[in-house]
């Protein structure tokens, strides 16, 4: 193998190591320190720096990254302000240095390669310089989808996000990985990042979960259409300690009675540790011993073998948008 191929391999163990042991620490803790998250950015932008310095580019490229990696930092450490500068904090004014940095290189390379425009790149007429650098400053596509993701809510967890984050700088481009059956992905005209498209895949890993649990429900029993793709039974004492949603409540009737009902959607705000213990024991006194709930399953979980089908076939699009004629 050559070296390009060696940082290829070395990155794909990365990917699955970091996001393995992430997934296992989501899973079991829901948490993942952001000193992990520290920890494994540097192989990410080490392996980064060495595909650049292999290819020879200009200053400017390697500017352009450092700002994609200060941009993907706030997920970490948080953005920097004046103020923070001003009083000397040493961690913040290195940050601001790199997002200068960033900003010059972006300066540099749009004044270089505007010109030229993104359109020869996708289609592989575009120089060699200007190829390498709308690459990299491509990174941004995916930084900033899952930072907005994360601000609206459409991902929850923070872990999922600087994850995703982590996984766009690990693997800025496709070349940056081995890919077995290249085919598809070689003759599509436009792919999503690599980071989108282990987002789609692990989507499609999360479909197979209502499989899983309909069988798991009918294997003890359980009949409710509506609750058994999603929800399981459990005994009250253990939902407190558990990571899941509360399902089953307790309502009052205009006739003054009590019913029981199971809502079939989790609450769209977490309760806190209070309220639930609350909900547990108006169960309780009501002589409620099973309730359904719902397993909060971290995004990561599904993101890590996704890793396969990255791995194996490429983008998830290149493979539906020919289905679809497009």
């Amino acid at each position: 193998m050559d070296s390009e191929e060696v940082i290829a391999w070395t990155r794909l163990i990365v990917l699955l190591t970091a996001l393995g042991i992430a997934a296992w620490l989501d899973h079991k803790e829901r948490r993942v320190p952001n000193e992990f998250w520290i920890t494994w950015s540097k192989p990410a932008i080490f392996l980064w720096a060495l595909d650049l310095l292999i290819l020879n580019v200009e200053w400017y490229v390697f500017a352009t990254a450092a700002g994609m990696v200060a941009y993907a930092s706030v997920a970490v450490i948080g953005r920097p302000t004046m103020k923070d500068v001003l009083s000397g904090n040493r961690l913040d004014i290195t940050v601001s240095i790199w997002y200068l940095i960033g900003i010059a290189g972006v300066i540099q390379g749009l004044l270089l390669h505007v010109e030229d425009g993104i359109l020869p790149v996708l289609v592989g007429d575009a120089t060699v310089e200007a190829t390498i650098w709308w690459s990299t400053f491509a990174v941004i596509i995916p930084l900033v989808l899952v930072d907005l993701a994360w601000r609206m809510r459409l991902i929850h967890g923070g872990a999922d996000c600087k994850g995703l984050m982590w996984v766009a700088l690990l693997v800025p481009s496709w070349s940056s990985i081995p890919i077995i059956f290249p085919e598809a992905l070689e003759t599509a005209t436009v792919a999503m990042p690599p980071a989108v498209a282990l987002l789609v895949w692990g989507g499609f890993a999360f479909l197979i979960l209502p499989l899983v649990m309909v069988v798991k429900n009918l294997k003890d029993g359980q009949t409710k259409l509506r609750l058994i793709w999603h929800a399981e039974r459990m005994d009250v004492n253990k939902v407190a300690n558990s990571h899941v949603w509360l399902l089953t409540t307790i309502a009052d009737m205009p006739s003054g009675d009590k019913k029981i009902i199971h809502r079939t959607r989790a609450p769209s705000r977490t309760p806190s540790k209070k309220q639930v213990l609350e909900d547990i024991a108006i169960l309780k006194e009501n002589g409620i011993d099973m309730v359904w709930v719902t397993r909060k399953y971290p995004l990561l979980v599904f993101l890590w073998p996704a890793v396969i089908p990255l791995f194996l076939l490429g983008g998830p699009m290149a493979y539906i948008m020919p289905i679809l004629g497009l």
